[in-house]
């Protein structure tokens, strides 16, 4: 019985399929290109006014003890940097704690059925409009919480701002270490309980550390999410115009984000200083490299820790 012999050529489908499969193609490839030009172009213009702006004013008026008025042409970068990092340290004490215990819970512990159920209520809370979150932080937990708790607490202030940011990140840190917990192998727990060990210690001392790189990676994206929050900062922490340099979260701070809602919108519109309009550009170029680094280096971790299986 003669063997037909395949040629090459008859394996690479018909002209239409093929004609097809390169539309798609090059669809796919301008969809990324795209979207590589324009945060190119978004980064070309923070740098040309950022730029601009670093050129006109001297660097000790960069680091003035005077705080962050820009009206004013007072532009104490640290002032802003630190109302920043304050804030977003207050929100990550918060949604750690419970961001991992939700995921550990929905992972090892819920049954099927009730986790289905959760998962989706988890998600849905990451929803939830910041400006919603801003007028709760200052109507229950600035007054319910925070004063109750230290009598010499503003009623606007960091530490109610740092909790309602919390909140609002807890469902993407539970929701991503999660799925970074579930993507550990069952044979790894198998293998934890035929040695005996009960449910605490696998979870404690053998998915979790297997899971290490997922759950790194579910706090940097919430702490970038805590470093970028606009409306919340804006509503209860307090400073519109702008802010004196403290570290208290007991007391009014300013935000990089909220420094640049303060300035676009609202009663504090972009007038003043002539450098003013300038110093937008400038707060936004750096907190787009202070979100690239804390990527980059989250995402080199990430990589020097996983564990592949």
């Amino acid at each position: 019985m003669a063997v037909k012999q395949i040629e090459l050529g008859g394996l690479q489908g018909s002209p239409g399929r093929r004609r097809t499969e390169l539309i798609v193609k090059s669809l796919f490839l301008a969809a990324a290109a795209t979207s590589v030009v324009i945060s190119a172009l978004i980064v070309l213009s923070l740098a040309g006014k950022a730029f601009a702006f670093v050129s006109s004013v001297e660097m000790t008026r960069l680091l003035s003890p005077a705080g962050w008025f820009p009206r004013r042409g007072s532009y104490d970068i640290p002032t802003i940097v630190a109302g920043t990092f304050v804030i977003a340290g207050i929100a990550m004490l918060v949604a750690t704690p419970l961001g991992l215990g939700a995921a550990v819970y929905l992972s090892e512990y819920a049954k099927p059925r009730l986790r289905r159920a959760l998962k989706p209520i988890l998600e849905i809370l990451a929803g939830i409009p910041s400006v919603v979150l801003g007028f709760f932080a200052i109507t229950f937990i600035s007054p319910d919480v925070v004063q109750r708790f230290a009598e010499s607490a503003t009623f606007f202030n960091m530490a109610a701002a740092g909790i309602a940011v919390g909140i609002l990140v807890t469902p993407i840190v539970a929701s991503v270490s999660e799925d970074a917990l579930r993507a550990v192998p069952a044979a790894l727990r198998e293998a934890s309980y035929g040695m005996g060990a009960r449910k605490r210690t696998t979870t404690i001392r053998v998915v979790f550390p297997a899971a290490v790189s997922g759950v790194i990676a579910a706090l940097i994206v919430g702490l970038s999410r805590a470093v970028g929050e606009t409306m919340i900062v804006a509503i209860a922490a307090g400073s519109t115009g702008g802010s004196s340099f403290t570290l208290n979260p007991l007391e009014p701070g300013q935000t990089m984000t909220a420094a640049m809602t303060a300035l676009a919108i609202g009663s504090d519109q972009v007038k003043g200083a002539e450098l003013t309009f300038e110093s937008l550009y400038f707060v936004g170029m750096l907190l787009f490299l202070m979100t690239l680094l804390l990527n980059v280096a989250g995402e080199r971790f990430v990589r020097r820790v996983r564990e592949r299986y």
